[in-house]
């Protein structure tokens, strides 16, 4: 992909242009007219990973445009990443340069940081580290205030811990989230607060349609990102994901957040499909009483990939589908799969990725 040319006083010609495609795209379906959620123009992205271009006796971050591959291009600091991050990043880059532990063989470094100013770093070598690398890392994580980790191949030094305190302001609340090292969040904090307030939004109109909440099945539920936000407006919830690391982060996010109505199973969307359509007996499935829940709403936020055919077959069966999508082509043929059995009720998008073609999208849809 090639690089995003950051200018925000193209923000909003290119927003438009999204916004134009996804209206186009979605016509045939009745698309509301969608909510619109827009990013600050710059300073936006919690995670950012470069390459360490070693050089005339000298390392700077790099990064590579499609078009011409080989030819790397040096940064200072990046216009999209996060205020920690882009005034760490020619700090970070200055210790590096100065430590020969710390300099040698590195060739990535990887940021996730939070709105509230926490920054994680990961620094990837292509050389074991050893105790003279340590001492040389804690002394710049001190130095810079920051989380450290060194990663080389089948190895990982956690200074400290491999995680940082997110805490988000939804609908009128504090919700605290662990974010891990390697693990999904979502990018755009900013843009993620108003996600988590659209999709609280949506779930309470359908609780005051149903005159009472329900019950939730989440699909995808990562690190409950999610879940935390809806649980409190459901009778219970039944949330799903296949990542263990994923999974812990929830466990610890719903209880900061005093959840108590979520059961969690790791499970693919297929298998938890296959559950809840009377298939095969599932080992992870011990003691969740399937038949006791009584859903109302079924919540995704899949992979690009959208929906697979099983997950399709068991939402036709669900009153209310929220939908949150990172990718509007695979949600066009799940909608067009449903359209026989739902209609949109409300729409939303998220730019998610500014100055790219890229549109977080977000829906609502109903029993015909």
């Amino acid at each position: 992909m090639a690089l995003p040319d950051i200018h925000p006083a193209h923000y909003e010609e290119q927003l438009s242009t999204k916004l134009a495609r996804y209206r186009a795209d979605f016509a045939e379906f009745d698309l509301p007219e969608p909510a619109v959620f827009r990013s600050a123009p710059l300073h936006y992205r919690l995670r950012a990973e470069f390459r360490l271009w070693h050089h005339e006796g000298r390392i700077d971050y790099a990064m590579f445009d499609s078009a011409d591959p080989k030819q790397p291009i040096l940064l200072e600091t990046f216009p999209a990443a996060a205020e920690p991050i882009a005034t760490l990043m020619p700090r970070l880059r200055d210790a590096l340069q100065a430590s020969e532990p710390l300099r040698r063989r590195i060739f990535q470094v990887e940021f996730l940081a939070t709105l509230s100013g926490e920054c994680l770093v990961s620094l990837v070598y292509h050389r074991p580290l050893d105790e003279a690398w340590e001492a040389a890392a804690r002394a710049r994580a001190a130095d810079l205030q920051i989380q450290l980790i060194g990663r080389s191949r089948k190895q990982k030094i956690v200074l400290d811990r491999d995680w940082v305190q997110e805490v988000l302001e939804v609908d009128g609340q504090r919700l605290r989230y662990q974010q891990f090292e390697g693990s999904f969040t979502q990018p755009n904090g900013g843009v993620n607060q108003h996600m988590l307030t659209w999709a609280r939004t949506q779930a309470k109109a359908v609780g005051a349609r149903s005159q009472g909440p329900g019950d939730l099945l989440e699909l995808y539920c990562g690190n409950g990102n999610f879940t935390v936000a809806l649980a409190p407006l459901f009778g219970r919830v039944l949330a799903t994901e296949m990542s263990k690391t994923s999974v812990r982060a929830a466990h610890t996010n719903l209880a900061d957040n005093g959840v108590g109505n979520v059961t969690m199973v790791r499970m693919a969307s297929e298998e938890i499909s296959d559950a809840l359509a009377g298939g095969r007996q599932y080992r992870r499935m011990q003691g969740v009483d399937l038949a006791g829940y009584r859903f109302s709403t079924l919540f995704v936020d899949p992979p690009r990939a959208g929906l697979d055919d099983g997950t399709i077959a068991l939402a036709r069966g669900f009153d209310n589908i929220l939908y949150i999508s990172c990718n509007p082509e695979t949600l066009r043929a799940n909608v067009a799969a449903l359209a026989a059995t739902h209609r949109i009720a409300a729409a939303a998008a998220f730019d998610q990725f500014p100055y790219t073609h890229h549109l977080e999208c977000g829906l609502l849809l109903q029993r015909r």
